[in-house]
């Protein structure tokens, strides 16, 4: 089996439904903001204060091909991983690629109590900023192998559709 690598925007349900779709498969998860949090030692939101974007970005890129030594995995990309074309690519060749798609209010709602997300935080955290990162990423998360729409679903119904889409039994 191709591992799977669920993409989309933070509050779309990556980690969650990893969790489940890993569980349900008796495959591991990887969750690629938390690989990162473990390795450096530090908070998305330090290493983004603390060296900037760029640098994370490359952090992620490397934890994701990392993640491709193992077989049989469902991973979580961080909400830009699949912004960098290189990575993009990479996964779009060697895994099956399903995009989260939920929308700007749904995101809203999930990440209202949010703390740890550099790019939404409490000063920008509005549907205006959030429909403007979504409607920026929406081209390269539409190139992904599958579309699942998580708004009013369970986690039982979204791993349904992977599963459907997906072709697993």
């Amino acid at each position: 089996m191709k591992t799977i690598v669920l993409t989309g925007m933070s509050g779309c349900g990556k980690s969650s439904v990893g969790k489940a779709l890993a569980q349900k498969l008796n495959i591991k998860f990887v969750d690629v903001d938390e690989e990162i949090v473990f390795l450096e030692k530090k908070s998305i939101n330090d290493i983004f204060a603390k060296s900037g974007e760029k640098y994370f970005r490359e952090l992620e890129s490397q934890q994701i091909i990392k993640s491709f030594t193992e077989q049989n995995l469902v991973i979580a990309l961080g909400g830009g991983a699949f912004e960098n074309e290189n990575t993009r690519n990479f996964l779009l060749n060697n895994a099956t690629v399903v995009y989260l798609q939920a929308g700007a209010q749904t995101i809203l709602d999930r990440l209202k109590n949010s703390t740890n997300r550099p790019l939404l935080n409490n000063n920008n955290m509005n549907l205006i900023t959030i429909e403007k990162l979504l409607n920026s990423r929406k081209n390269n998360y539409e190139l992904a192998h599958f579309s699942v729409i998580t708004d009013n679903k369970t986690i039982e119904e979204i791993l349904g559709e992977i599963i459907k889409c997906v072709n697993l039994k």
